[in-house]
């Protein structure tokens, strides 16, 4: 029940409706007007504000912060514009984005603006925009935010303490191009025996890299196998071939094609060096008959010409994953007493350092010794012969048993199918060797007459090899090669760049290595 002193409002209640249908609480509005005195107030029961606005009542203008008074007449709020960039170029908030004065570019930025203050004629959008509070404007807070977007790569190691400077696109976008394509071989170390810089514009900052190497005497293909374990195929020209072959001419003058070493670099990050014959005979010549003028540390030509061949394998020994050594016969005593003192002559792994101990990952300790692959080129037929090949692999075995090279245990032929009627213990010795005919076009008359005979059939139908086509055994070695161990060549995980810098300081060790010198000096 209420009180006989409440007078309830005889004027009807004035609307609070917008123009645009949207209700404006008094209490909430911007010219919410103040309540009547209390000894104006009308009489009500204890507790309750019975005030409620009428024609009648009295009102004060209310004083903004600003000095300012409110205009008259009623005022009418509009509903705030929040403008907020497209879905498509918000970015993620950072997590753990410190707090800064930098421009931080992962949180929307809103924007208040009254339907009032735009207006005016002529004035544009954006100057009548105001931000919602202190702070920067829409431009320092955005910054440029650059046409073409910028991969994450880019971005990568930049926080929300960048720059506001724009990054270049295009240097995110040239990172993520494929590496260029090498299309013939480029010198390492040139026949002066100075090292080269121009193989570092094809190396990236990737670990995922095989270096293989070759050695061999003068003659036995070793441009011809390092090519087509590249990047060539047997039907090829080899005159296209990415490592230049000896031509007809230079064979018949015995010359060599290769001199120093040479570099090439495949799409799957494969690096092969190709090297100069070893102990090569018209290297001599050349000296000899152009009075070439010798190193001081050196007198006689044949000294120089064995020291250059160490140096090589010695580098060799230090810098690859992988060597290959070359024969087109078996076997030439030579040719081990030359691994064995070139393995001597080896310079040390750099020793691994406090913080890294135990991390070389190498089976040998400190020391690095590569995997040896004995190819024997330009097979025989004979040589295919089950028991041929089992003398073969216990003669390299006894040769190589006091050498810490890893001459075993990562190559077989037996597992390539190239003897389907052999057991895998039929080696008992099996080390690191490969066998590869000659090639089709070298014995293609041989292969006539042979199959030529007093019946038609018989010449129509191809000669016994006693092993597969020459292309099937270049691609299981090549297979075979690929697949060998990737070990780690010193005591920290090397990049391609890395790998050639430190390629560039064994070199110039092996060249001032007093070990060398001495030799050289013995054999004086």
């Amino acid at each position: 029940m209420f009180h006989d002193d409440f007078i309830y409002p005889t004027n009807k209640v004035k609307s609070d409706m917008s123009e645009s249908g949207h209700s404006q609480p008094g209490m909430y509005g911007q010219g919410r007007r103040r309540r009547r005195r209390r000894g104006d107030r009308d009489a009500g029961l204890p507790g309750q504000n019975l005030s409620g606005p009428s024609r009648d009542r009295e009102y004060q203008p209310r004083e903004r912060r600003d000095g300012s008074e409110d205009p008259p007449g009623p005022l009418i709020q509009k509903t705030p514009i929040i403008l907020a960039k497209p879905p498509g170029e918000r970015a993620k908030p950072s997590q753990n984005a410190p707090v800064s004065g930098a421009p931080v570019l992962e949180k929307p930025i809103m924007l208040m603006k009254a339907r009032d203050d735009g207006g005016k004629p002529g004035t544009p959008p954006e100057a009548a925009a105001q931000p919602s509070g202190p702070g920067p404007s829409k431009m320092e807070r955005e910054g440029q935010r650059p046409t073409q977007p910028v991969y994450q790569i880019q971005n990568r190691g930049m926080g929300a303490s960048a720059s506001s400077s724009a990054v270049d696109p295009m240097v995110g976008q040239s990172k993520l191009l494929p590496p260029e394509k090498m299309k013939h071989s480029i010198k390492l170390v040139d026949d002066q025996m100075n090292w080269c810089d121009s193989a570092m514009e094809y190396l990236r900052d990737q670990t995922d890299m095989l270096v293989v190497g070759v050695i061999g005497l003068q003659g036995s293909g070793k441009s011809t196998i390092m090519s087509l374990l590249s990047a060539n195929t047997p039907e090829e020209d080899q005159r296209g071939y990415v490592f230049r072959a000896q031509t007809q001419e230079i064979k018949e003058r015995g010359g060599n094609q290769s001199t120093g070493i040479d570099f090439f670099i495949t799409q799957e990050r494969v690096i092969f060096l190709d090297t100069q014959p070893m102990l090569s005979p018209s290297i001599l010549d050349h000296l000899i008959n152009n009075d070439r003028k010798l190193p001081p540390e050196y007198n006689l030509p044949h000294t120089y010409v064995e020291m250059q061949s160490l140096q090589i394998a010695a580098f060799l020994f230090t810098v690859c994953h992988v060597v290959i050594v070359v024969q087109d016969w078996f076997t030439d005593l030579n040719l081990y007493r030359f691994l064995q003192t070139a393995e001597m002559l080896k310079p040390s792994t750099p020793s691994a350092s406090h913080d890294s101990t135990g991390s070389s990952g190498n089976d040998d300790g400190a020391e690095y010794y590569p995997h040896i692959v004995f190819l024997q080129n330009k097979a025989r037929q004979d040589d295919f012969c089950p028991r041929n090949v089992k003398n073969m692999h216990m003669v390299v075995d006894k040769l190589m048993a006091h050498s810490h090279l890893k001459y075993k245990g990562k190559l077989s032929m037996l597992d390539c199918n190239i003897f389907p009627g052999l057991g895998q213990d039929y080696l008992a010795t099996e080390v690191n060797m490969f066998l590869l005919p000659m090639q089709e076009n070298d014995g293609e008359d041989n292969l006539t007459k042979a199959g030529s005979g007093a019946y038609p059939l018989f010449s129509l139908l191809p000669g016994y090899r006693g092993h597969p086509a020459f292309s099937t055994m270049v691609s299981k070695l090549r297979s075979q090669i690929l697949a060998m161990p990737r070990c780690q060549l010193s005591h920290t995980i090397l990049t391609e760049k890395n790998w050639f810098h430190y390629a560039a300081r064994i070199w110039d060790g092996v060249k001032k290595s007093s070990a060398l010198s001495e030799y050289s000096r013995l054999l004086c």
